[in-house]
C-alpha cells in the first residue's frame, strides 16, 4: 500500500488532537475531490507501518488516529489498513480510530466479507459517503458535503441501526 501523506498532528480530521494517515488509491473519482492526486494507487511512498506507529507513540498530545485517502476501505487497501488499526489498538490502546470512506456504511455491510466486517469492528467513528460537490457545505464539521455522515460505529453495530455522532 502506498501512503499519500501523514500528519503528525491535526484537529480538523476528527475530535481532539490526532495523527492522520492518507492512503493512496481511490476508485470513486468524486467531482471536486480535495485530494485528487491520492486517487492514484501508485502516488506517494510505500507505507512504513513501523515508522508511523513510532511517530504516534512519541507524540503525547495525540488522542487518536484518522485514516483517510484516497480510499482506505477499497479492496486494494483494506487488509493493510486493518492491520495498521489492529497495531494501533494493541500498541496505543487509548487511541480512538476514525476512518473516512467514500463508501456508505450500507455498501460496506453488503459486501459480507470477513475483512470488511473485522475492519468495521475495529473502527470507532466512520465518516461515510462520497463527496458530492453540489452538496458541499463549509459550515459542517469534519465533512465536505452534507450527505456524509459521522457514524458512531460501535453503537451502530451494537444497536443494528445507524447512530450518528453529535459533533
Amino acid at each position: 500500500m502506498k501512503m499519500a501523506g501523514f500528519y503528525d498532528e491535526s484537529m480538523s480530521n476528527g475530535i481532539g488532537w490526532r495523527a492522520v494517515l492518507f492512503v493512496s488509491g481511490c476508485p470513486h473519482n468524486c467531482l471536486g475531490c480535495h485530494n485528487k492526486v491520492a486517487q492514484d494507487f501508485n502516488y506517494g511512498e510505500e507505507f512504513d507501518e513501523n515508522k508511523i506507529i513510532e511517530r504516534m507513540k512519541e507524540n503525547s498530545i495525540l488522542k487518536g488516529v484518522t485514516i483517510s485517502g484516497g480510499e482506505p476501505l477499497c479492496p486494494e487497501n483494506i487488509s493493510e489498513v486493518n492491520h495498521f488499526i489492529e497495531r494501533v489498538r494493541k500498541e496505543l490502546p487509548k487511541f480512538n480510530v476514525w476512518c473516512y470512506t467514500g463508501y456508505t456504511f450500507e455498501e460496506l455491510k453488503n459486501r459480507e466479507d470477513e475483512i470488511t466486517n473485522i475492519t468495521l469492528n475495529n473502527i470507532d467513528v466512520l465518516v461515510d459517503g462520497r463527496f458530492i460537490e453540489a452538496r458541499k457545505n463549509p459550515e459542517i464539521k469534519f465533512r465536505g458535503s452534507d450527505n456524509q455522515r459521522i457514524i458512531d460505529l460501535k453503537k451502530t453495530l451494537k444497536e443494528n441501526k445507524i447512530v450518528e455522532l453529535e459533533v
